[in-house]
C-alpha cells in the first residue's frame, strides 16, 4: 500500500473525527421522526431526511410509490430516496443502502423511543441501530470521501428506502424493478463485527382457522377454532424438534424454525371462538428451497386440521377449516463470487479501525439484500452496531448503538469507498 494511500486513510480518520458531533446530530435528527412499520406511513421521514442532507450539498431523487400500491401492501405512504454522486468516467457504481422503516417501539422502554437520549456513550432509541444508524455512516462516509480522498472516477449512489420489515419489494425492488438503479456493488446497513455475506430466507404467512361461535352455555352447539387452532401449534412447534436435525452449512446460520409472532381471535369471554388467526414465521437456510418449504409446512398445518376434525367427529358444517396466505417470500440471500472486493476492503479496513479483522459470516435474519444480489449485484452487510443483534436491542426496548461503533464504521466505510473506487 502507497505511502499516499495511507495519508488519505489518516486523512479521512481525521476528517470523521472533526464531524463527529454533527453525524450524531444528524442520527438524532432522524430517530426523532417516528416511521412505525406498520402502520408505515414513512414518506414524512423521507421528506425530513432529503432536508438534512440538503445543507450537505445531497440532493435526493424522491420516488413515491404509488399510493394505492402502499394501500394494497398494508403500508400508508413510502418514498424511496437515491442520492446519486458521480466522480467521474470509468470505475464501478457502489450503492449504500440503509433502511428507514422500523417495527413499533413496544413496552418496557426506560428511555424514549424517540428522544434520541445518549447516556454513557450510546444513543438510545428506536432505529438506532437499526439502521437509521447507517443513514448517518453512509452518508458522513460519502462526505469525508469527497473532501479527503477526492475520487476521480465511478460512482456512490445512496439508497434510503423504508420496506425492510415488510419484505422490501416496495423499497430495494421497487427502485430496481423500475430500472432507477442498476449499482455494479452494494454495501448494506448492519452490524460493525462482522462482514456479513448470506443469510435466511423467510416465509411470512397469515393462517385463518375457522369453526363456528355459540354461547359458552352451551358449546356443543359451536365448533372452537382456538382449541383448533392448539393443534396447528403444537404440529409447528413439532416441526422445530425436526429441524434443529437441518443444520446449514454456513457459518453463522445454524438451522430452520418457525415461530408464531401473533394470535388473534374469540369476540368475548363466554363465546366459544368461531376464527383464530395465526402469524406464522418460517425461517429458510440457504440450502432450503423456499416452494417446497411453503408446500411442506402448508401440509403440516392442513394435516392438523384434518386429524382434529377426526378426532372429535366433525363434519360437514362442523368441520373446522383452515385458510393460508402467504404475507411474505424472501428467498435466502447465498453468496455471488464478485463481493470478494467488499469483502476484502472491509475486512483489511475493520482489521485497523477496531482492532480485530471482522469475519465473513451468515446470519440467521433477513433482508432486503438479497434483492439486490438476486440481480446479479454483489452485495455485503456492514455497518454501525455491536457485536451481535441481542447487544443492539433491536426489535426491543431500549434499542441503542454505541457512538464508537458508529464512528469507527463510518471510518471503515470511508476507507473501504477509496479502495473500491480505485
Amino acid at each position: 500500500m502507497t505511502q499516499n494511500r495511507q495519508a488519505t486513510y489518516a486523512a479521512l480518520d481525521a476528517w470523521i473525527d472533526q464531524h463527529f458531533d454533527e453525524q450524531v446530530r444528524f442520527l438524532q435528527a432522524l430517530v426523532q421522526v417516528p416511521t412505525d412499520t406498520p402502520p408505515g406511513n414513512n414518506a414524512p421521514h423521507a421528506e425530513r431526511t432529503a432536508e438534512l442532507i440538503k445543507s450537505f450539498g445531497f440532493e435526493a431523487e424522491k420516488h413515491a410509490v404509488p399510493e394505492q400500491d402502499v394501500k394494497d401492501y398494508g403500508m400508508q405512504s413510502i418514498t424511496n430516496l437515491i442520492v446519486r454522486r458521480p466522480y467521474g468516467d470509468g470505475g464501478k457504481t457502489i450503492a449504500l443502502n440503509a433502511h428507514g422503516d422500523v417495527v413499533p417501539p413496544g413496552e418496557g422502554w426506560t428511555h424514549d423511543p424517540y428522544g434520541a437520549e445518549i447516556v454513557d456513550g450510546k444513543m438510545y432509541g428506536r432505529a438506532t441501530a437499526v439502521s437509521k444508524s447507517d443513514f448517518s455512516t453512509f452518508t458522513f462516509a460519502v462526505r469525508a470521501l469527497e473532501a479527503v480522498a477526492k475520487p476521480a472516477k465511478g460512482n456512490v449512489e445512496l439508497h434510503f428506502t423504508y420496506d425492510e420489515e415488510f419484505g422490501g419489494l416496495l423499497g430495494p425492488g421497487w427502485l430496481l424493478e423500475k430500472g432507477l438503479t442498476k449499482p455494479d456493488l452494494m454495501i448494506a446497513a448492519g452490524f460493525s463485527y462482522e462482514v456479513v455475506t448470506a443469510h435466511n430466507g423467510c416465509l411470512q404467512m397469515e393462517v385463518t382457522i375457522h369453526g363456528k361461535m355459540a354461547h359458552a352455555a352451551v358449546p356443543d352447539t359451536g365448533v372452537d377454532a382456538l382449541q383448533a387452532a392448539t393443534a396447528v401449534l403444537s404440529a409447528l412447534y413439532g416441526e422445530n424438534v425436526k429441524y434443529k436435525q437441518v443444520l446449514s452449512k454456513v457459518t453463522g446460520i445454524k438451522h430452520p424454525y418457525v415461530n408464531v409472532g401473533r394470535i388473534e381471535g374469540g369476540t368475548n369471554t363466554n363465546v366459544v371462538p368461531g376464527k383464530v388467526v395465526l402469524k406464522v414465521d418460517r425461517r429458510m437456510i440457504p440450502e432450503e428451497n423456499p416452494q417446497e418449504v411453503e408446500a411442506t409446512i402448508h401440509a403440516v398445518m392442513r394435516n392438523a386440521i384434518v386429524e382434529f376434525n377426526a378426532l372429535h367427529g366433525f363434519t360437514g358444517e362442523k368441520a373446522v377449516s383452515i385458510d393460508i396466505k402467504q404475507l411474505v417470500l424472501a428467498n435466502a440471500m447465498t453468496p455471488l463470487a464478485g463481493n470478494k472486493p467488499l469483502v476484502d476492503a472491509i475486512q483489511t479496513h475493520g482489521e485497523v479501525v477496531f482492532g480485530a479483522r471482522p469475519p465473513a459470516v451468515g446470519t440467521p435474519l433477513y433482508t432486503d439484500v438479497r434483492l439486490y444480489v438476486e440481480r446479479g449485484i454483489p452485495g455485503v452487510i456492514y455497518g454501525a452496531g455491536p457485536r451481535t443483534v441481542l447487544e443492539s436491542h433491536a426489535k426491543r426496548s431500549d434499542e441503542r448503538v454505541e457512538l464508537d461503533d458508529l464512528r469507527r464504521a463510518t471510518k471503515v466505510i470511508a476507507r473501504s469507498l477509496v479502495d473500491l473506487l480505485g
